[in-house]
């Protein structure tokens, strides 16, 4: 089940998170650390109504935030459609324990389901340019590589935007 998260989930929603992060290092793959996501952002979050959480068998096992609000650092992309009616992704995760069994594309298709349905242009993300996964992932599933941008407080690698035009 794919549902509002809630203030109370904080520390299962940064636990999925930090176990991500500790992968990705694993891996080689220096895209989040501990100073980001923070527990700050995803409280802001769920503030707006943005964070979502999936729940199996009683279990937060992933989140994802989708957002109307466009991150300053993606101003100067030129995007395929006008930035007046896009949502945004951010923090797609799902815990290791979890990863391999469908759950991010359920999560993808959630938020594409949801664009759709109250009409929105596209769908417009980012990925960190050695997430070689992640770009398979996005790509398989229609979108678009652009631009790339910079998170100088996150990495010194450059991030991969995408689009998927609805």
């Amino acid at each position: 089940m794919i549902r509002p998260a809630k203030l109370g989930e904080l520390t299962d929603i940064i636990a999925i998170t930090e176990a991500c992060a500790a992968q990705l290092i694993k891996n080689n793959i220096l895209q989040w650390s501990t100073s980001y996501p923070t527990i700050s952002i995803f409280e802001n979050d769920i503030k707006r109504k943005e964070l979502y959480v999936m729940e199996v068998e009683g279990k937060l096992v992933g989140t994802i935030v989708i957002s109307t609000h466009m991150d300053e650092e993606y101003v100067p992309v030129t995007w395929l459609t006008p930035s007046d009616n896009n949502l945004y992704i951010h923090r797609l995760a799902v815990h290791p324990e979890h990863q391999k069994k469908g759950y991010a594309q359920e999560l993808m298709t959630f938020a594409e389901n949801y664009a759709r349905a109250n009409n929105y242009a596209s769908i417009r993300l980012d990925t960190f340019s050695q997430n070689k996964r992640n770009q398979l992932f996005y790509e398989t599933r229609g979108y678009q590589k652009l631009e790339d941008i910079y998170f100088p407080e996150q990495s010194d690698d450059h991030f991969h935007c995408y689009e998927l035009v609805l």
